[in-house]
């Protein structure tokens, strides 16, 4: 379906609704949120889902395809959690495995080849932290990901459409446009994980919520992100199908931004986005 919508998006912190970081975190893991496959079926037309790492495994907290937005073919990859417990525990909570990493990496070159913007949606509490998978080459498959994203010549939007969690998030993060949705959050560790490292106890989560700032505001005062998509009503979850067009509205107007470039443009611009951190020159 078409996006439908204006871009609406927030480029003022001050313009982003105040939140305390804990309230985000339990927003953004909502069950009810929107997943990637609601907003494929929301926002693309003819989305086909393509399956497998082509080296024998096909992890199901990530999901990909092709589709079109607006008439205009792209590849769609995200974390997927499901809604229901049943659906959760199938899908592992979205915390991917390297064959899922692995997945996305292949319908990113996939796109590459085809010359089709990319879009991925983050959700994800972080990469699956199980033994198998780090005997599977779970780093090594985020950092291949992160190196291919860098040299990648389509237009690459990524937004954080729940939780952003560590590596695992990242892995589908290094994109010409970061955008957020507003109750979103984007951490480089759980507040759980953060708090039981500082304060020696998880029940200092929400302690360490405020302390992390990552909230969306605060995401876009420190310039993590390029831009916020309101969410209506009291988040996602009360009106999906209005933040999938909201969300269209302002993934269009990027990759109409960014179309005009040329693949030398837009890798160079995409590194020098994310080496400009921490160095105040953003």
């Amino acid at each position: 379906m078409p996006a439908g919508e204006p871009s609406r998006l927030l480029f003022q912190p001050e313009r982003v609704p105040a939140r305390s970081g804990w309230t985000a975190v339990q927003l953004a893991r909502h069950a009810d949120r929107p997943t990637t496959l609601d907003y494929a079926r929301y926002m693309l037309e003819e989305f086909v889902e393509l399956h497998g790492d082509r080296l024998g495994g096909d992890c199901p907290a990530i999901v990909g395809g092709l589709g079109r937005l607006d008439g205009r073919p792209i590849v769609l990859i995200g974390h997927q959690k499901g809604h229901t417990t049943k659906e959760r525990v199938e899908r592992n909570f979205g915390m991917p495995t390297p064959a899922g990493y692995r997945k996305a990496a292949r319908l990113m070159r996939l796109a590459a080849k085809l010359g089709c913007p990319i879009l991925t949606l983050v959700d994800t509490p972080g990469a699956y932290p199980g033994l198998e998978a780090e005997e599977n080459g779970q780093a090594w498959a985020i950092a291949e990901n992160l190196r291919l994203m860098s040299t990648l010549p389509v237009p690459v939007v990524a937004v954080v459409t729940g939780e952003g969690g560590s590596g695992g998030a990242l892995a589908l993060g290094v994109a010409n446009r970061v955008l957020a949705l507003s109750n979103a959050v984007y951490s480089v560790i759980s507040p759980e994980g953060c708090a039981s490292i500082l304060w020696k106890s998880p029940s200092a989560a929400p302690r360490a919520a405020e302390a992390l700032r990552l909230d969306a505001r605060e995401l876009l005062r420190h310039r993590i992100v390029d831009g916020v998509i309101p969410e209506p009503g009291e988040g996602a979850h009360t009106d999906p199908a209005l933040t999938a067009r909201l969300l269209a509205a302002a993934v269009a107007e990027a990759f109409g931004d960014l179309s005009i470039h040329e693949p030398r443009k837009l890798i160079a611009d995409r590194r020098q986005r994310f080496r400009q951190f921490g160095t105040g020159s953003r």
